[in-house]
């Protein structure tokens, strides 16, 4: 199911929702711009948040994203490791739901 190609689909979203898509664009564009955390944390950030809704296309695109931005390998990892122990406490906090 997951290939690059259809995301060439977003021309048809914009056709058929254009109002909501160039929100949707819009918002996109304005909360990854750099501001008071650099470009290069907000993709990192991107890259876990992407991790954790384990979105294919926001993996790859991120992930570039932040290496263009000077993200290195090293902080990649990390990134990967945060977003697992996030993911991790969230399942160990809610499993305290099935305990009396």
């Amino acid at each position: 199911m997951y290939d690059m190609k259809h995301l060439t689909k977003f021309k048809n979203m914009e056709e058929l929702a254009p109002d909501a898509f160039k929100a949707f664009i819009a918002f996109d564009a304005a909360a990854l711009k750099e501001g008071a955390i650099p470009a290069k944390y907000k993709e990192l950030m991107a890259v876990a948040v992407a991790l954790t809704t384990q979105c294919p296309y926001c993996i790859e695109i991120h992930t570039k994203k932040a290496k263009k931005a000077g993200a290195t390998e090293t902080e990649l990892a990390e990134t990967t490791m945060v977003a697992a122990a996030l993911r991790a406490g969230g399942a160990v906090a809610h499993g305290t739901h099935t305990l009396t």
